[in-house]
């Protein structure tokens, strides 16, 4: 698995935006200038997260985002699936976005090799990824 970019620069805003939590609003351009962060890109990414109900905005002077739920509640594995997709490096171990490999020798046997050691990397990364919170994110930055 490699994080995209697009998931790189959701997790850094969340981590301002968690930072922020229950203390004030942060606009875009705060966001993006703390975590240097292209604006257009980021304008796309705060979207996606509030359409997923993770953040909300608010117009005016004393405008802007806000995480709508606790950053114990929201995992990275949520978030980077959110933005990216499936954890899974092939899709025929996927439990989210399962897809079958039609092209696959294995494709209609009982066992396939490559399935169980890609499957075994997918659990070690969602082991990680759904049990590190946004808090325990927040938790590990150093300043900066």
């Amino acid at each position: 698995m490699k994080l995209s970019k697009k998931s790189e620069y959701g997790l850094r805003a969340l981590l301002e935006l968690t930072i922020a939590h229950g203390k004030t609003t942060l606009q875009r351009h705060e966001i993006a200038d703390r975590q240097r962060i292209p604006i257009e890109f980021l304008e796309q990414i705060l979207l996606t997260l509030k359409r997923a109900g993770l953040v909300a905005s608010r117009r005016g002077i004393k405008g802007g985002y806000t995480l709508i739920k606790q950053p114990r509640e929201i995992t990275l594995g949520h978030v980077i699936r959110l933005l990216d997709g499936p954890l899974a490096p092939i899709g025929c171990v996927s439990k989210t976005a399962y897809q079958k490999c039609n092209e696959c020798p294995y494709a209609n046997k009982t066992r396939c090799p490559l399935q169980q050691v890609m499957g075994a990397v997918r659990d070690a990364i969602a082991g990680i990824l759904d049990h590190y919170t946004l808090a325990d994110f927040a938790s590990n930055r150093s300043e900066v």
